[in-house]
């Protein structure tokens, strides 16, 4: 063979091998905004083909029955939520929950069906925890899920563990690395693409509060405090956003202006804004409060419990079950279970207290200085309990004016409770926090004091 002809073999095996890294066409572009260069998605048809069979909805269960009548928490035992539905009702909701979720397993799969109303399945005591967080976000999250709602099937699609969950990454060992701590990079994984990208984009941000935007907003590093690495994990993020919904950067963004101002982008970058906020909810005030109840073989190498992602509900497509209302069909699952259903409160209601002040101010006036008495309360019932104080400020303006009033504000309540009775020992101070750019205007957020009950 002459060196052309090795020459051209190798070059036509580079663009094979190139052009393997494209969709291979026909592939259909949608038009997703005007305002911005190449504002469209573009679909695969085959792929979408292979979604939409796994985005259909199950058929619904028949109508609703009348909800007069004994309930269903009266002629049962031991139901802590949902018992306010009629009997036939309340049959009706725990058949489609076992469709949903364990159509193999049965009623056994959280119920021991030689005594319904024994806890003794740990399954049991997550599917309350799950219900409660369900009606959850179809009751205080609307900004995000509308009015379609989810259900049970929204992340289970028939299985008895969601096929979309994530645990924290298990930290690098930096002992045999002499380049040290690898941040995640350079370990492919699905969770970004199979990219040189953090793999574990979600701890930082769908766990922990990091914020998450980094560009400025001018060419030169004027204000901006972003570093590289953490620019890496916000586009770590971004990639997931786009595997799960299907989708690319303009669904969200308007391409000549990634990163500025909220006018001139798609409506959709406020509805993720708000989903960024509800999964990092549900995941600490459900989730992380179940650590104790799963067993060793659910939990993360970190023994962490499972948590939720945009996958979990999208699972490819640009709308869960795209836009299924199924919801509609359970109106028990739109608001909050009751008082009194025997369950503890969310995680953050049971171990955080937020006290908010006034904008310039680090003294607590009206409301929020009730909240500091009940904490003192809580505090003196429970002599064993310690508490870390954290300030947070806002992410505009000059850092050292907002860090000392974040400082000040925390030593407020520190003072406050020492005076108090509180022992001092008992009260640790973080260093100020950042709070994630809002929206627009002012941020309550931004002017928080939170105390962690520990």
């Amino acid at each position: 063979m002459s060196r052309i002809t090795r020459f051209t073999t190798a070059a036509l095996a580079a663009v094979v091998l190139l052009l393997a890294g494209c969709e291979r066409p026909p592939v259909d572009p949608v038009q997703r905004g005007y305002r911005g260069t190449g504002m469209e998605v573009v679909y695969n048809p085959r792929t979408v083909a292979e979604q939409v069979p796994k985005n259909q909805p199950p058929a619904p269960p028949g109508p609703l029955a009348s909800n007069d009548g004994p309930k269903a928490g009266q002629v049962y035992q031991n139901v802590k939520v949902l018992g306010d539905l009629s009997v036939a009702n309340f049959n009706r909701h725990m058949a489609s929950i076992t469709a949903w979720v364990s159509p193999e397993q049965g009623c056994a799969y959280c119920h021991n069906v030689q005594n319904f109303a024994d806890d003794s399945l740990y399954t049991k005591v997550v599917a309350r925890r799950m219900l409660q967080m369900t009606q959850k976000i179809n009751a205080d999250w609307k900004p995000h899920v509308a009015a379609t709602g989810v259900t049970c099937y929204t992340c289970h699609r028939g299985k008895p563990v969601p096929a979309q969950i994530w645990f924290t990454a298990d930290t690098t060992d930096r002992k045999s690395n002499f380049i040290g701590n690898l941040n995640g990079q350079n370990t492919p994984a699905r969770t970004v693409a199979l990219s040189s990208l953090p793999n574990d984009p979600f701890t930082p941000y769908l766990l922990e509060a990091k914020p998450i935007r980094v560009n400025g907003n001018t060419a030169l590093p004027t204000g901006n405090r972003s570093s590289i690495q953490q620019a890496e994990h916000t586009f770590g993020l971004m990639t997931h956003f786009s595997t799960s919904l299907g989708v690319n950067c303009t669904y969200c963004h308007n391409t000549r202006q990634i990163g500025g101002e909220w006018d001139g982008n798609p409506p959709q970058l406020v509805t993720a804004w708000h989903g960024i906020r509800m999964v990092r909810e549900v995941n600490n005030d459900y989730l992380v409060g179940l650590t104790d109840v799963f067993p060793a073989h659910r939990k993360g190498p970190t023994g962490d419990v499972a948590k939720v992602n945009c996958a979990s509900c999208h699972q490819g497509a640009f709308k869960p079950l795209y836009g299924a209302p199924m919801a509609k069909d359970f109106p028990e699952l739109l608001s909050y279970a009751k008082p009194g259903d025997g369950l503890p409160p969310p995680l953050s209601e049971a171990t955080r207290s937020v006290l908010y002040f006034n904008v310039g101010s680090a003294t607590l006036e009206g409301e929020q200085a009730k909240g500091l008495v009940q904490l003192v309360a809580t505090m003196t019932a429970q002599p064993a309990t310690k508490v870390t104080i954290s300030g947070y400020h806002s992410a505009s303006g000059d850092l050292a004016s907002n860090q000392e009033l974040a400082k000040n504000r925390a030593l407020n309540v520190r003072d406050s409770l020492t005076a108090a009775g509180i022992a001092a020992e008992r009260v640790v101070l973080d260093k100020p926090l950042q709070a994630e750019a809002n929206i627009a205007g002012e941020d309550p957020v931004a002017r928080r004091v939170e105390v962690t009950l520990k």
